[in-house]
This record gives structure tokens, sequence and C-alpha cells, in this order.
């Protein structure tokens, strides 16, 4: 585990630079101020239960604003997806820029994992009705490009389902420190199949919805996106609103996803009118899903989960965020529908993150 926790590591310092030398030629520290590091924690035990989807943790860095010219190889191929003039001409069509040949970029890095358990910790594979044992982990290199109205994100992941994501570990030291008792059935979870994954969002700023009385203000922005590869295809639509006091510039989206970092989401002058800032959220998100390697299986070989995956799955969220100067937490609780046809009804997770912004 340590082996691969090192190698991905230094995988994310290779990829995302075009300099050698010194900390700042490693891309390691931001050009110019508004770097975010962010931790994310979902979990079901925020709802009183230890099933389903059960935990993912991510970890994720965003780098402060970047000339181009700076990028390594791999943000180079993602910002054809980005919606500028150096795109791909389809996605300048819907890239939601005012003004195309002006956008911020800001580049990440993030290594995720994903866990999915049944109910009963001592059957010695899921019942019928129930989530496979499942566990994926996955390391993603991301590039965002951001104008006043729209935030284009793009992230390419490489990862692993199956023990070599070592979910079971995860979960086994966890359960050991609460002293409750281990699942049972991780030898029959989904087998070790590598997973390659492009995924993207875009957001727009909903300008209707803006309104300030004071210091407390209400913004919000819909969301679409879409997921393409062996881990996870799929299109989804949302929308978020916050609301509150001293609404901060840069958001702590909290649901957990392969494209969410803690950022600026759009080119703004305006700054917090002091340290503090508390503030609500609610939102919506509805998904088709043409392919979920954790229901389906893997792509690759032949095997048998005993679910049978919902074409579309929705979800509401609702909670609350709290900023101390550049250090923020934001929290919120999810009710999602049926991921697959035996599941007996949805379920909810809570998901938390902290962020620091240096």
């Amino acid at each position: 585990m340590k082996r691969l926790i090192y190698c991905a590591l230094c995988t994310m310092m290779v990829l995302t630079t075009t300099d050698a030398g010194a900390m700042g030629g490693l891309g390691l520290l931001p050009d110019r101020g508004d770097a975010h590091l962010s931790f994310y924690l979902d979990n079901d035990l925020f709802a009183g239960t230890d099933e389903n989807y059960t935990n993912g943790v991510r970890i994720a860095w965003i780098s402060g604003s970047r000339d181009p010219k700076q990028f390594g190889v791999v943000q180079r191929g993602l910002r054809r997806l980005t919606g500028d003039v150096k795109s791909l001409r389809q996605f300048q069509h819907v890239s939601g820029f005012r003004d195309p040949a002006n956008i911020e970029y800001n580049y990440g890095t993030s290594i995720t994992q994903l866990m999915y358990t049944p109910q009963d910790p001592d059957a010695p594979k899921s019942p019928p009705g129930e989530s496979p044992y499942a566990g994926w982990l996955g390391l993603g290199f991301s590039l965002h490009a951001k104008d006043t109205h729209a935030l284009n994100s793009s992230e390419l992941s490489i990862g692993t389902v199956g023990p070599n994501a070592h979910a079971k570990e995860v979960q086994d030291f966890v359960h050991n420190l609460k002293g409750v008792d281990r699942f049972k059935g991780w030898g029959s979870q989904i087998p070790n199949e590598p997973t390659l994954n492009l995924f993207f969002s875009q957001k727009r700023r909903l300008t209707f919805l803006e309104a300030e009385w004071d210091e407390f203000a209400v913004d919000g922005f819909s969301e679409w996106g879409f997921g393409l590869g062996t881990f996870r295809t799929d299109l989804y639509l949302g929308t978020l609103t916050r609301f509150g006091w001293n609404l901060p510039v840069d958001f702590s989206d909290p649901r957990l996803s392969p494209t969410a970092y803690s950022h600026q989401p759009f080119k703004t002058d305006r700054r917090e009118s002091g340290p503090w800032s508390l503030y609500g959220l609610i939102g919506l998100r509805g998904s088709a899903v043409a392919h979920d390697i954790t229901l389906d299986g893997p792509v690759f070989r032949n095997f048998n989960t005993g679910a049978t995956r919902r074409p579309f799955v929705g979800g509401l969220f609702a909670g609350f965020g709290i900023r101390f100067r550049d250090l923020k937490f934001t929290y919120v609780q999810t009710y999602r529908s049926r991921r697959f046809k035996e599941q007996i009804r949805g379920r909810s997770f809570g998901s938390m993150v902290v962020s620091y912004r240096f």
C-alpha cells in the first residue's frame, strides 16, 4: 500500500509539470496564489447505516492560475475539451464562455478510493438484492478553464477495481479502530482490472438567482457532465444553490466526484468582506448511467455481480458550510435513488470536505 501511494505521488508530480528543478518548477507551488488542498469524505455512517456505497475518500490539489505554456503533457491534451480557442470545435459550441480568448486556467491532481459492501457483514458473499463487494482506487489529472460565467473541468483518471484498490484493508483498519466487526465477504469482491476514464463537467452561473442584502447573498449554478470509460460511462444534469452570510468567493463542492475540486469557480474581482462565512446549500442531480463497473463488473472478463444496474439515478442534497479565513468546512446529506433493480430502497449518506487555500 505504501509503495502504491508513493508511486502515485511521484506520477502526479511528473505528469503535471513541464519544468525541472526547484519546487516552483515542479509545479508543486502555484504561480500566484489561490491554490487549494482538499480532503473529501463520503460515509453512510452519517445516516446510521454501513452498506451499499459505504465510503469514499478523495484528496485533491488544484493550482493557482496557470499560463498554458506551463501545462504538462496531460493538461495539453485535456485543453482540447475546455471550449477555449485551442479546443475541439464541438466543445467551443457548448463552452458557455462569454470571452473564449480570455480564459483563466488551473490544473489539479487527485487520488480517490470508493468502497461498496452489502448490508450483512457475516455473509461470505453479497446476498441477492444487495450491493456487490467492490473497491476502486483512481489517480486523476485535471484541467479547469473558466471565465466570468462558466467553468469547464476535465479529468483523466487511471485506476483499478478489485483487491488492488485495497478497500478491504482500509475498511478493516477503520473497523478495528472503532471496535466493530469486519465484513467477511471481501473474498467475493469484483476482481482486479485496470480502469481508464475521461470525465468532463461544466458549471454555469445562474445570474437570475444572484441577489445581495448587505452581507447576506444568494447564488448558484447549473451543471452538466459526462464520464466515458471502463470505470463509469454516464451523463448527468444538476443544479446547486448557496445562501448565507459573506459567501466565499471560492467554493468547496462537498460531493465527492471525479471532477470535485475546491477553488474559485468563476472569474471575479469580488472578495469576502471579513474572515468568517456561514452559508447553506441545496441541490439535485440526475444521471443516465450506461456503465458502472461496481455494478456491471469488469469489462474484459466474465463476472456475475448479481446486480442489475438501473439506467437512471437521481439524488437530492442539502447542507451547510463554514469558512474562517483560508480554511473551509462543508457538509451535506444526500439521498440517492436505487442504483440497481434488486435494491429495495434508495440510500442516504453524508459528505464532508475540509479545504485550505494558500
